[in-house]
């Protein structure tokens, strides 16, 4: 069964019962199926040079948006969720690498006007010079976050995609009488895995934030809703703990959902404290979707593994190893990167994840990253560590830790710094040097008011390491 008639059925199964709210409207499961139809005919008559148009979908978080993505399933097109936030250099990268047809988004920008879409513009893309094939089974495309420059476009099948929905649904124990206000970007895998197909599976009501999720603006937007869950990013909920609160704030909340980057453990023990809400912590990559669940107050634990999914780790040395994963919701490949995926699933089909960690008693702990670590002069770094070590200083607001080539094009710790005012980067390099060996002390530092993130808090590290070309100030 496709995706589209997926969420036929879901729309025929619960009719009159209310779908979704955003900022823009709110629709019954009639109403939107009737209004992504209409979207359908129109985005039916988009020209591609195969029989499947590349419809990309870059806008905030709306019950258009939603209009949109289902319009494109139902015309037999392939949507391409592209985070709201993208440049136009990056949107120009990705048409270039997947060789979209259409682009709608709300920038505002001239093009064709969708009249059963108001407020997004269609701009129709000239044809690029290369166009890999689709794999038939591919009806949703995803990206990673681009952290490295580039954003890899995942191609998942429908079967994929609703796997993930199913799996989240029951392993979180969701329900018709939920309803799920989402503050991240549909187009990451935080809000499409655990709230969009999800949600409509089981009957519960999707609420919608767009723009900058202030803890105050999400505070209103709780008081307004009454909702029983809450997804957002670690970033908000330690916007939360700064500016406190009660439990009359969050008193129809039952969970707050996490992940997308690492929760602090102070951070999920005080909201707790302040809000009586358990942060359930979820583990997943965006590769093969969402992993573990768990509401444990222990922040060390992610918990169990969803239905679907297995979870192994292997070449433990001291009880870590590296972290492999198979689930019902894995990607199929990268469609700009060809064989790049397989290469890194093996004969049973596990895909390595990069991370190092145990299993403790069925429960997933992470322990660092395992490709990530820096070989200096034959000697591995792991930036996890060296950025612990850097941010406990004194006045080191934020520090991120990575690879950098010298000035010989050999492998350099290195690291970018925010610091409080009187605080310099050779007294930081002093501090260290106590608690590290000397092959682990950052050689090369860079300071800057702010550190460049994607919009799920995640530092932009490719944007990092332009601070360490050569003629950087």
């Amino acid at each position: 069964m496709t995706l589209a008639a997926v969420f036929t059925r879901c729309a025929e199964r619960y009719a009159d019962r209310p779908a979704l709210s955003g900022p823009d409207s709110s629709v019954d499961h009639r109403a939107l199926h009737e209004r992504s139809s209409r979207a359908a005919a129109w985005l039916s008559g988009v020209r591609a040079v195969d029989d499947r148009p590349r419809i990309g979908l870059a806008a905030r978080n709306s019950t258009t948006w939603v209009t949109a993505y289902l319009g494109v399933l139902h015309a037999g097109a392939v949507p391409f969720l592209i985070d709201a936030s993208a440049s136009d250099s990056e949107l120009e990268r990705i048409h270039e690498d997947c060789s979209l047809d259409l682009l709608l988004h709300d920038r505002g920008t001239a093009g064709d006007a969708i009249p059963a879409l108001p407020g997004l513009t269609a701009t129709r893309l000239r044809t690029a010079e290369r166009r890999h094939p689709l794999h038939p089974d591919t009806e949703v495309c995803r990206f990673t976050s681009g952290t490295t420059g580039r954003p890899n476009c995942l191609e998942f099948s429908g079967r994929a995609v609703r796997a993930a929905a199913e799996n989240w649904a029951v392993g979180t124990a969701m329900t018709a009488d939920d309803r799920v206000l989402c503050c991240a970007g549909l187009s990451n895998g935080l809000a499409f895995n655990t709230s969009l197909l999800s949600s409509f599976l089981v009957g519960a009501r999707l609420l919608l934030s767009h723009g900058l999720p202030t803890s105050g603006r999400i505070r209103r937007l709780v008081a307004e809703a009454r909702p029983t869950r809450l997804v957002a990013f670690p970033a908000l909920y330690d916007s939360f703990v700064r500016t406190g609160g009660g439990r009359a704030d969050f008193a129809s909340v039952r969970v707050a959902i996490s992940s997308g980057a690492p929760l602090r453990a102070d951070t999920k023990e005080r909201f707790t404290e302040l809000t009586g809400v358990p942060i359930g912590n979820y583990y997943g990559v965006a590769e093969a979707g969402p992993l573990t669940w768990s509401t444990a107050t222990s922040a060390r634990s992610l918990g169990r593994p969803l239905p679907g999914v297995d979870i192994r780790t292997r070449g433990t040395v001291d009880g870590d190893g590296a972290v492999h994963v198979r689930s019902a919701s894995m990607a199929t490949r990268y469609l700009n990167a060809p064989g790049l995926l397989e290469s890194r699933i093996d004969g049973g089909g596990h895909y390595s994840t990069g991370d190092r960690g145990r299993l403790e008693a069925g429960e997933l702990v992470l322990t660092g990253r395992s490709h990530r670590m820096i070989n200096v002069g034959g000697r591995k770094v792991d930036p996890v560590e060296v950025g612990d070590v850097v941010s406990a200083v004194p006045g080191v607001e934020r520090a991120v830790v990575l690879e950098v080539p010298d000035q010989h094009g050999e492998p350099a710790v290195a690291a970018v710094l925010v610091l409080r005012e009187g605080l310099g980067a050779d007294e930081v390099r002093l501090r260290v040097r106590d608690r590290l060996p000397a092959h682990k002390v950052p050689t090369l530092i860079r300071v800057v008011d702010a550190i460049p993130t994607t919009v799920i808090g995640k530092p932009v590290l490719h944007e990092l390491r332009s601070l360490f070309d050569a003629g950087s100030p």
